[in-house]
């Protein structure tokens, strides 16, 4: 075990300590999400009644139409609300896209391919780059972000104590990838359906045909993928493993796990089965008239393809997945297939609970035209003020940041934040693609620095086998300068992004 930092260290993180205290106090007296949809919902009622009481309206900027609020509290709004509870529930969009790609990481999960991948990658990886690749493996875990926390976390730590470094360096270089880079990623994970399908939903506000894919951000995220691994590189090996000096405790007190002779069978299958999956996917894809490319003008862009994301992540994980399984021996019969389904979906009962109550949220201010006509008058008094372009983008992006210190889940923050500033920033003229991965930015640098993130707890009890005296406040103060290189450097390649105008991701532009 390490010693306590001398008190004239200690004394430096004051500030941070107390910060934290604050963050800790105001969280924890914010209701569960849940709860909170609860409350918006009617707090959306009751609002709208004095709304349409006080004639509040706006003027549609292309139709030239007056939009005037409509009261919940009539007999035409309690029917409403009565009727179209089961549906507004069934047809919330993340819910299904979600649940869909979920099935396949369950089964990739359980039957241990994602575990044994992470660890194989950054087991082989040679000693001078054992930093980027546990960077990297972080942020390409957030496809089950689970893996990543439980697995590569503790992991990178024990890799760091093999080579004589010091593991809560590792630790918060696995932690800065998986949190941190939670928005990066060389593949589409379930949580670009899920933002997706609640930025579909706010974008329909202004536009009742506008259509959004899971791929809308895959461009930026690819480049941000490689960006977090350098600046997570740099920030760990000169200021963090740096400040936190020489590890006194028993190097060889613990061994990492190599692969077993039936893991890498089952990681060998995977990856043939994978190769396969792939090219029958080009087959239908690459040739003029391709089944899966759009029937009447023989594009990619849109296409079924893009249309059928979803189940085509869901099988690209579940084929690997059963091929590591009948390789590795984790699978005995298709009761285990089914039963990694099942452990994916009891993981999301919550999920599924949440959206019940963020579904009745989102319809509720969609009928009532609040979001409309919060839009339309915040982007008049924007353009009236001037304020637009990048510094409207970054302020964005910064409130994103600050709300994730006191509410950390991604999707439910969208959910109550998307219905007014997508359709806002779509009257100014950029697309609400764009829109999404500004938001996701703010989102991810935060992460690693909010005790009210779900794994934060777990992250400081990992910490605390090398360093007894290792608290919220000591893994705050680590991870402090992978959030504000990461904001910074990441909207650094926004600022760039947006003067080139460079496309997001497949059909996805900056402006409309």
């Amino acid at each position: 075990m390490t010693e306590t930092p001398p008190p004239e260290k200690s004394k430096k993180l004051d500030i941070v300590n107390i910060s934290l205290v604050f963050i800790e106090k105001v969280g924890n007296k914010l209701p569960d999400p849940i709860t909170l949809f609860f409350y918006l919902s009617v707090a959306v009622i009751v609002i709208s009644a004095i709304a349409n009481l006080t004639n509040l309206s706006a003027v549609n900027p292309t139709t030239k139409e007056t939009i005037e609020a409509v009261s919940l509290l009539t007999p035409d709004g309690i029917r409403k609300i009565v009727t179209k509870t089961v549906s507004n529930f069934v047809n919330f969009p993340p819910l299904g896209t979600v649940l869909v790609a979920m099935l396949g990481v369950g089964v990739a999960e359980s039957t241990g391919l994602i575990s044994a991948l992470l660890r194989q990658v950054v087991l082989v990886a040679p000693a001078r780059f054992i930093t980027p690749v546990i960077v990297f493996c972080g942020v390409m875990s957030n496809i089950a972000s689970d893996a990543g926390y439980v697995v590569l976390t503790p992991l990178a730590a024990l890799i760091f104590l093999a080579y004589k470094r010091h593991p809560i360096a590792g630790l918060a270089a696995g932690f800065a990838g998986v949190s941190g880079g939670y928005s990066a990623n060389l593949l589409i994970s379930s949580i670009d359906p899920l933002l997706a399908g609640i930025t579909e939903s706010s974008a329909q506000l202004i536009n009742p045909e506008y259509t959004i894919n899971p791929t809308v951000n895959y461009y930026f995220m690819v480049v941000s993928t490689f960006v977090i691994t350098l600046v997570g590189w740099y920030i760990t090996d000169k200021i963090v493993e740096p400040r936190l000096g020489k590890y006194n405790g028993k190097i060889n007190s613990e061994e990492m796990e190599n692969l077993t002779n039936a893991e890498q069978k089952g990681l060998r299958w995977a990856g043939y089965s994978l190769l396969a999956f792939v090219g029958f996917l080009l087959i239908l894809i690459l040739p003029p008239e391709g089944i899966l490319r759009d029937p009447e003008t023989l594009t990619i862009i849109p296409s079924p393809f893009f249309q059928g994301i979803v189940p085509i992540i869901m099988l690209g994980f579940i084929i690997p997945g059963i091929a590591y399984g009948k390789g590795a021996g984790t699978i005995k019969s298709d009761k285990d297939i089914a039963e990694g389904m099942t452990q994916a979906m009891s993981i999301m009962s919550y999920y599924i609970v949440l959206s019940f109550f963020a579904a009745q949220f989102v319809a509720y201010f969609s009928w009532t035209n609040l979001g409309i006509i919060l839009a339309i008058n915040g982007a008049n008094l924007l353009k009236a003020t001037g304020f637009t372009g990048l510094p409207l983008l970054i302020s964005f992006i910064i409130v994103s940041s600050l709300i994730n210190l006191f509410f950390a889940s991604a999707s439910s923050k969208w959910t109550m934040i998307a219905p007014i500033f997508v359709p806002m920033l779509m009257l100014v003229g950029y697309s609400p693609e764009f829109t999404q991965m500004a938001y996701r930015i703010g989102d991810s640098t935060t992460n690693i620095i909010t005790p009210l993130m779900g794994y934060f707890p777990i992250i400081v009890a990992f910490a605390q086998r090398y360093d007894k005296n290792a608290g919220m406040g000591t893994l705050i103060a680590t991870m402090l300068p992978y959030s504000l290189a990461f904001f910074l450097s990441w909207s650094a390649l926004f600022i760039f992004w947006f003067i080139f105008g460079i496309p997001i991701g497949p059909g996805a532009t900056i402006r409309l």
